[in-house]
C-alpha cells in the first residue's frame, strides 16, 4: 500500500519546467499519431505503422515526464503537510 501511496505523490507533485516542455511534446507526438490512424479514407501501411510507434513513443513520453519530480518543491511540500 506504501508503493501506491508513494506513486499518487510523484504523480501530485510539481514538475519541472524541462519535463513539462517535454511532455507537451509527448501529447502533440501521440495526437499525431492518432489522427493519422483515425484518417479516413486510406493510409499507405508504412505510415500507419510509424503513426503507431508514435502513439506508442508519446504515450511513453508523457508517462515519464509525468512521473518526474521536482525534489526540492517535493519536499517543501511534504514538510507543509507535517506542520
Amino acid at each position: 500500500m506504501d508503493l501506491i501511496n508513494e506513486i499518487r505523490e510523484r504523480v501530485q507533485a510539481p514538475t519541472p519546467p524541462f519535463f513539462q516542455i517535454l511532455r507537451k511534446l509527448g501529447l502533440w507526438i501521440a495526437a499525431a499519431g492518432l489522427a493519422v490512424m483515425t484518417a479516413p479514407g486510406t493510409v499507405p501501411e508504412i505510415i500507419q505503422e510509424v503513426a503507431g510507434y508514435a502513439i506508442t513513443a508519446g504515450t511513453i513520453l508523457v508517462s515519464i515526464c509525468q512521473l518526474t519530480v521536482d525534489e526540492s518543491k517535493l519536499e517543501e511540500r511534504i514538510l507543509s503537510k507535517v506542520k
